[in-house]
């Protein structure tokens, strides 16, 4: 099967990668040896048409700083290219984003599976200006009645799209590496944020708030937060207003990956995550593998884990009552048993078995 998919986020870009692009690789790490697999990514400084890790890559779109610009410019940019190569390809997988409008359905008559990984509807308007946020809603709204294959990676999504009986859906999660099962949990002295540098989409403001408060009863608890993204700067610029004793107990330690984010994972006391909008995400899974017990925002999406015993559930935007969850979490003797059923639970989701669902869909959707 020789597969094109639309990824707008790749490892080496200047925006970084979050799940989007992690799902692709792992998944396509499992397919790479069976299929013919070309990834059609957005240009960065620096990005040159190579395979990286046995995956073919091509870069179209124009260079800049500006994240706006540089997505409209993939979106037309991959459009033509669609147009003038698509046919050389079985069949076409877009990774969804409102902000990238491409309409592909208009330049090819192959069948295009459109990948969803969340909806965030009105939250748009909290974000952004009143009128891209406008556009972004209305785009998220309208864009998917013109494709007719879905994968979806979670039912609450399918439920918020309403996409209708006639579409051909599946839902696919996120996953887990095996090794993550394997690895043994120890207690460290810290908390851990683990993933996108994303102040707002992902509640960081609220987290150092809480742990601001948090501090004061616990000291000699750090707060870790890995990963990096395009709010880096701006996160970094608001921690030097912390109080000296606060600031310096939060440790930036930036991108982790393999061994490393298994390790900063392993030893934490446990993990929080407030995400305002969520898809599935894989950090959250990882930390579950891991055996890691997770504080989670109220979003409905993360619902699921309260439910499977693997965490607690916290009232989003509320720092004091995110303090409070996180002083009781680290005085319960239930950690470990959380940790416990949160690694049960995920063990059914490794990317092998992700891979297979997928690979199946797909070559349902060629059968007709």
């Amino acid at each position: 099967m020789k597969i094109l998919h639309l990824l707008y986020e790749s490892k080496g870009d200047y925006f970084g990668i979050g799940g989007v692009g992690i799902r692709a690789y792992e998944i396509y790490r499992y397919l790479r040896n069976d299929h013919d697999i070309t990834l059609l990514c957005k240009k960065y400084p620096n990005a040159e048409d190579r395979e990286i890790e046995g995956l073919r890559h091509i870069f179209v779109g124009t260079e800049s700083k500006s994240l706006t610009r540089t997505l409209l410019s993939y979106a037309y940019h991959a459009a033509l290219f669609v147009k003038k190569y698509g046919d050389n390809f079985d069949i076409i997988v877009e990774d969804f984003s409102p902000a990238i409008p491409t309409f592909l359905h208009a330049f090819t008559k192959k069948p295009v599976v459109l990948q969803i990984q969340g909806h965030t509807g009105a939250l748009y308007f909290r974000k952004y200006n009143p009128f891209y946020a406008l556009t972004l809603y209305a785009l998220e709204l309208l864009r998917p009645g013109f494709y007719d294959d879905f994968i979806l990676i979670n039912p609450e999504t399918a439920r918020k799209l309403r996409l209708g009986r006639k579409k051909r859906t599946q839902i696919i999660s996120n996953g887990v590496s095996r090794e993550l099962l394997d690895a043994l949990p120890e207690e460290g002295r810290y908390i851990l944020y683990i993933g996108r540098i994303d102040i707002y989409g992902k509640g960081l403001d609220i987290l150092v708030k809480a742990y601001r408060e948090f501090h004061a009863s616990f000291p000699h608890l750090r707060l870790v937060i890995a990963g990096d993204g395009r709010d880096r700067e701006t996160f970094q610029a608001e921690l030097m207003k912390l109080p000296r004793e606060v600031k310096d107990s939060i440790e930036l330690v930036g991108w982790v990956s393999g061994d490393q984010k298994t390790e900063v994972i392993r030893k934490s006391l446990f993990c929080v995550f407030l995400s305002r909008h969520e898809t599935q995400s894989i950090c959250v899974c990882e930390s579950l593998a891991c055996g890691k017990a997770v504080i989670l925002s109220d979003i409905p999406e993360f619902l699921v884990y309260k439910e499977a015993g693997a965490g607690v559930i916290s009232s989003s935007g509320n720092a004091s009552s995110l303090a409070q969850t996180m002083r009781d979490l680290t005085s319960s003797s239930e950690r470990e048993e959380m940790g416990k059923r949160g690694r049960e639970w995920v063990r059914t989701y490794t990317w092998d078995k992700i891979a297979l669902e997928y690979e199946e869909f797909l070559c349902r959707v060629l059968e007709k």
